[in-house]
């Protein structure tokens, strides 16, 4: 099998989840927790999408608010927020999304870049999509998303 070959055969699974009506996939070997914050406590001076700090079995988690992070309005809906464990450069995160979907497996061969017309703040952060049955899906970029957090959480 020549390489070429190989590559289109090759996938990557995505944790799906939903943040402000849009879908977006975390590759799954970036994703170490997903579960329901209790109580986050605000950081004085912090940047605004850092939603603060929790107590996740006995480890301190950045808490980031991923609608501020993708200069999303406020959930107005009064649902419970999720979150998604990240792991980064020693640190832990825990990325506060609306909701969890499936894990997706999908080839490498689908994935396309970002559409000229994706906005820039998410083009930023985000290194392409995937068509899904006419739902466009923004693959994040874990490290862009948290680029700057351990800094800005110590400021």
């Amino acid at each position: 099998m020549t390489d070429e070959v190989k590559g289109l055969n090759e996938s990557t699974q995505f944790v799906t989840v939903m943040i402000g009506g849009q879908l977006f996939g975390l590759p799954i070997e970036r994703v170490h927790d997903v579960f329901m914050p209790e109580s986050i406590t605000r950081v004085p001076l912090s940047r605004s999408e850092i939603a603060g700090v929790l107590n996740l079995r006995g480890r301190i988690v950045t808490a980031i608010d991923m609608r501020r992070r993708l200069s999303l309005s406020a959930r107005s809906d009064g649902g419970t927020a999720m979150a998604v464990g990240i792991e980064s450069k020693g640190e832990s995160y825990g990325l506060l999304i609306d909701n969890v979907g499936e894990v997706l497996d999908l080839p490498h061969a689908s994935r396309e870049p970002n559409p000229v017309n994706l906005d820039p703040r998410w083009t930023s952060i985000s290194v392409g999509v995937h068509r899904l049955n006419g739902q466009l899906m923004v693959i994040l970029d874990v490290d862009r998303v948290l680029a700057g957090m351990a800094e800005a959480i110590a400021a």
